[in-house]
């Protein structure tokens, strides 16, 4: 919907199609700045298209009534539990067609892990099942559900808002390789993006929780970013949720950190470890002193 101009002065759309009726010279000079492709993608405009990726998301989140989310991170790589397991059969096959193939033995050890780790899209989707309750209906949700809007554990969030007829926000980004939005991101609140910063600073813009499983660099640098700006004061502490501490404590060693000085003894109790659905929405709960661990838009209040 085009909002409704105020005052005497044509809209910028109602002199776009003016234009398109009107005979336009063929130099590029003369093309409206806003209708200029070619001129709003020259490396001067950065700046411009920086503040486009700030505000195309901030307006139509509003206009959604998205006043908070839980947002949640992990891999695009983990499958759904029938998938692992197909893909560990293809992988044993083939390792038992050549067994002295090393990289095919290699193989298979990883799709035992990657079957193992099937748990933890079962235990997002539950999550979002479980976050998004309240949202099901209500014309300004608090909590809703916000990924990366990709594969695996992401899918696997937006699957359970969906599970349960709520809205749930996918912030996708174009990369080198083929990337698409899952099947269950809110249309309304599928978002691409070109900048990873603006799409990064979405994830924390309405964030009253963070949930991050496991996953690779990308979760890492979405992981490290939100914990240095809890540690050095730029954002305030909320619920930041670490599924699998098994996993996060080979992949992170705090307590070196910890003993080498690089950060204080402190700064490890900007995370907390969970393992099921059920644990990370207690933490949330409590954190935000929700009435009898319920949802309840409206009337939740801020932790000092």
């Amino acid at each position: 919907m085009t909002p409704k101009t105020d005052g005497p002065f044509p809209s910028a759309r109602d002199d776009a199609e003016r234009v398109e009726e009107q005979p336009t010279p063929q130099n590029p000079a003369y093309r409206l700045a806003f209708k200029d492709e070619d001129f709003l993608l020259r490396d001067d405009l950065r700046a411009v298209r920086l503040q486009l990726e700030q505000m195309k998301p901030e307006l139509l989140l509003k206009e959604q009534g998205i006043r908070s989310t839980v947002a949640v991170f992990g891999s695009a790589r983990i499958p759904e539990k029938p998938e692992a397991e197909q893909h560990l059969a293809e992988a044993e096959t083939a390792s038992r067609a050549h067994p002295e193939d090393h990289e095919l033995a290699r193989k298979v050890g990883i799709a035992r892990r990657m079957l193992a780790n099937s748990r933890y899209y079962d235990e997002a989707r539950r999550l979002g099942q479980i976050v998004s309750t309240t949202c099901a209906s209500a014309d300004e949700c608090d909590f809703v559900i916000l990924t990366g809007g990709g594969p695996g554990v992401m899918e696997a969030a937006n699957r359970g808002a969906c599970d349960v007829d709520a809205k749930s926000v996918g912030l996708n980004i174009v990369l080198p390789m083929e990337q698409a939005p899952n099947a269950y991101v809110t249309p309304e609140l599928s978002f691409r993006f070109h900048y990873f910063a603006m799409r990064k600073m979405h994830f924390l813009h309405r964030a009253k929780a963070l949930v991050v499983f496991p996953g690779g660099f990308g979760t890492l640098d979405e992981l490290f970013e939100a914990a240095t700006l809890m540690q050095t004061g730029k954002i305030e502490r909320i619920p930041f949720l670490l599924f699998g501490k098994e996993y996060w404590e080979r992949v992170i060693n705090l307590e070196t950190m910890v003993s080498e000085g690089m950060i204080a003894p402190h700064d490890r109790d900007i995370f907390q470890f969970v393992e099921t659905a059920e644990e990370a929405w207690h933490h949330i709960a409590e954190f935000w002193k929700l009435p009898n661990g319920k949802q309840a838009n409206g009337q939740q209040e801020s932790k000092s």
